[in-house]
């Protein structure tokens, strides 16, 4: 507020003056031109007081006419020129304004100050999200949809103005500002005491670097997530101490390596960190034998890398002859036939068709399906704008880099405890896999269901901590009860409980819950609220406890009649 205010009186410094001047002179000069009586006397000239007085009628153009008495010629002279003086100081003064208004500084200083008032006057948590490409843009309507707030920083003026347009939620102030500037993240909140996150998304690898960087500086008890594709700007970030480091080629990688080698694990993680509210992944059975990559940079080199298994060779295409020290190497971009048939297209099992040029992708897929219509085509996506065309084609596994960034910054900042569990199913055989997909399947009826935690603390579930602490009895199986009828069950799981430093993965109905544990559940997106209800109020909590209807006003009636 203060520099638009200060910045308005410096561009109007000068037509201030000259209006200033103006008046001081029209006021001075009544003062000197003698008047005239009634009588055709001479009158003495006017005060100082009535000078102004007359001055400023005048130019408030109310029109009192000549007082306190007639005028002389001479004063009706000096009056009219007076009129002229003034108009041509006000005209000076509002085209100045206008111009002022029209300027785009000016503009963006306003949008600024209205910006940083709003983002002060924010009194629920909200997360910083910096870049509102189409990886910020899939995770603000995320957040949007989990009932989040969050604060936007973009220094591209389109993207901001497209996403004013989004019919979200909530009211989420955004910014048109290089974020990786300190001064424009400290006023989008970063230290703001209800701010809980930071998430560096921008296409900018350097920029994301800088916003790590500041983080870490400026509030450092905060959690960054920082977006990066060259492994030398990751290592930078973890030198500062970035909290989570999200690379799409190297996750991406992993994950084909991982649908490899156990498919139905890879299928659960693709179902517990998708985009809640999605269509369901499908699965994936990418084979082992002979691949072939098309394109070394450094998604190649990852897929290159990651793709090391046992039972499968490697060959890459590439336009610089370039690729692994072990594998064999193909000059070419993969278009043409030729170049194919020299990797070995007809009896390879799967390619990667992974450079970064859509068009020369999907034309590297539809050649190779095209010349061995057995092979496991795996696509990369560099825009999102073509996903029609990648849609029509269907290649068996495709790999869009801003959703999997974006999905795994959703999963990391809505539920902590995921990638525990996550890490804790690594370790469990694929029949375990399979069997809590089939049932996360089940529940959700072919969308992917929402994950989030639970503490059972005073904050989060006074009505359950309070019981707990008196020693009533409170297992994984009631606290998943319909709070309208105890004999039904939620659409949710109890992924795992968290009791200290021991964890329980998938916890039974009998398994007993204490105070201050902490709950991580999958489901439909109503059982949350509906979760909520019973951890929260006790007559709700009681009824599933004990089969007894306390009753809870006339609402509570209203909502549950059939209760005995």
């Amino acid at each position: 507020m203060n520099s638009v205010f200060f910045l308005v009186l410096r561009r109007m410094r000068a037509p201030i003056i000259v209006l200033i001047v103006f008046y001081a002179i029209a006021v001075l000069g009544l003062t000197i031109v003698p008047g005239i009586n009634a009588d055709g006397t001479p009158a003495p000239a006017m005060s100082f007081f009535h000078a102004f007085y007359f001055i400023s009628f005048t130019a408030t153009t109310i029109g009192f006419g000549e007082i306190p008495r007639a005028f002389s010629d001479a004063q009706r002279l000096w009056a009219t020129a007076c009129i002229y003086m003034t108009v041509i100081a006000w005209s000076y003064s509002i085209l100045t304004l206008l111009a002022l208004l029209q300027d785009k500084a000016f503009q963006h200083t306003l949008v600024a100050s209205r910006f940083a008032r709003h983002v002060v006057r924010m009194h629920a948590p909200f997360f910083l999200v910096c870049g509102c490409g189409e990886t910020g843009s899939l995770i603000c309507r995320a957040l949007d949809i989990l009932g989040y707030d969050f604060v936007i920083l973009d220094k591209d003026a389109q993207r901001v103005e497209e996403l004013d347009l989004e019919d979200f939620k909530t009211n989420d102030p955004t910014l048109t500002a290089d974020a990786g500037s300190a001064a424009n993240l400290l006023m989008a909140g970063l230290c703001h005491p209800q701010c809980k996150g930071v998430l560096a998304v921008t296409n900018d690898d350097e920029c994301n670097l800088a916003i790590a960087i500041n983080t870490r500086l400026l509030n450092p008890d905060i959690p960054v997530l920082a977006r990066a594709r060259s492994r030398g700007v990751t290592a930078s970030m973890a030198s500062f101490g970035t909290h989570h480091i999200v690379n799409a080629y190297e996750r991406f990688a992993e994950y084909l390596a991982l649908a490899v080698a156990s498919p139905e694990r890879f299928r659960l993680i693709e179902i517990l960190t998708g985009l809640p509210g999605t269509t369901l992944p499908q699965v994936h059975l990418p084979p082992h034998g002979r691949w072939i990559i098309c394109g070394y940079g450094l998604f190649g080199q990852s897929i290159a890398r990651y793709l090391a298994l046992p039972g499968i060779t490697l060959t890459v295409i590439d336009p610089e002859g370039e690729g692994p020290a072990s594998g064999h190497t193909v000059r070419g971009i993969g278009t043409e036939v030729s170049v194919l048939e020299a990797a070995g297209i007809m009896e390879a099992h799967g390619i990667v068709a992974g450079s970064p040029n859509d068009i020369n992708n999907l034309s590297i897929a539809m050649m190779a399906k095209k010349l061995n219509p057995d092979i496991f085509v795996v696509a990369r996506q560099n825009q999102g704008a073509n996903d029609v065309l990648f849609d029509t084609f269907r290649a068996d596994f495709s790999m869009v880099h801003t959703r999997i960034v974006a999905q795994e910054c959703i999963s990391i900042i809505t539920t902590p405890l995921l990638s525990r569990f996550l890490a804790a199913i690594r370790q469990t055989d694929e029949s375990e896999s399979h069997e809590l997909a089939a049932r996360l399947e089940a529940i959700c009826k072919g969308q992917v269901p929402e994950v989030w935690s639970v503490q059972l603390d005073l904050r989060n579930a006074a009505a359950a901590h309070k019981a707990l602490l008196n020693n009533w009895p409170l297992s994984a199986g009631q606290l998943l009860s319909d709070g309208a009828r105890r004999e039904a069950n939620l659409p949710a799981i109890i992924l795992m409980v968290e009791r200290g430093s021991e964890i329980f993965l998938l916890p039974d109905a009998e398994f007993m819950l204490k105070a201050e544990d902490a709950v991580l559940l999958a489901g439909q997106h109503f059982v949350r609220s509906a979760l909520n209800m019973t951890l929260r109020n006790a007559n709700v909590l009681h009824y599933i406890l004990t089969g007894e209807d306390r009753g809870g006003g006339q609402l509570w009636q209203l909502l549950f009649p059939r209760r005995r």
